[in-house]
């Protein structure tokens, strides 16, 4: 399946690689810029919601971020991952807006993970075909939140990264700027 960009005129398949993207994004092409947010998105706004613990000002962080990313893309050098890279732009964002307003260092957003698998479905099926599942999701996702919230202040983020975005150990540590060890 491809698009193309209106103005660039450049066929972009679905399937493309981040590298590729990244090059046509660099040379203007904003749907290949579309793609990267696409992909990256919910990292990031969980990234923020770990750290400001607030969905509006996580929101607010991640379009701020994104409009860093896209202005710093020339100068994004592959020796990380794409996604490293984009966690640590939102990280210094949302720790800027809490230094900004005086605020503690505070992290996280919902995990959409469980063991139990009967939790696991609730939070994943689509909330449209049943409303009484929708209620049983939004509650499961707020005790989630809750409880993350309350994690210390060192820790939420990692566990953030780690149990809910998958990110290896490497890539924590460098999105975050910490040693593997403390990971």
């Amino acid at each position: 399946m491809h698009f193309t960009s209106r103005e660039s005129k450049i066929s972009v398949p679905y399937g493309l690689s981040e590298s590729e993207l990244v090059l046509l994004a660099v040379n203007g092409d904003e749907i290949a810029f579309e793609a990267i947010m696409r992909r990256h998105n919910q990292l990031m706004f969980r990234t923020a919601r770990s750290v400001v613990r607030n969905d509006a000002d996580a929101e607010e962080v991640v379009q701020e971020a994104w409009m860093r990313a896209w202005r710093a893309l020339g100068g994004f050098r592959a020796e990380s991952q794409l996604s490293t890279w984009l966690v640590r732009i939102t990280t210094n964002e949302a720790l800027g807006r809490l230094r900004r307003k005086s605020a503690q260092v505070i992290p996280l957003e919902a995990a959409m993970t469980s063991t139990d698998s009967e939790s696991r479905m609730a939070l994943t099926e689509d909330a449209e075909r049943d409303p009484e599942r929708s209620v049983e999701r939004l509650q499961m996702r707020n005790l989630i939140e809750t409880r993350i919230d309350l994690l210390p202040d060192a820790f939420r983020t990692v566990f953030v990264l780690r149990a809910i975005e998958e990110l290896s150990v490497e890539e924590t540590a460098r999105a975050l700027d910490i040693p593997e060890a403390t990971v």
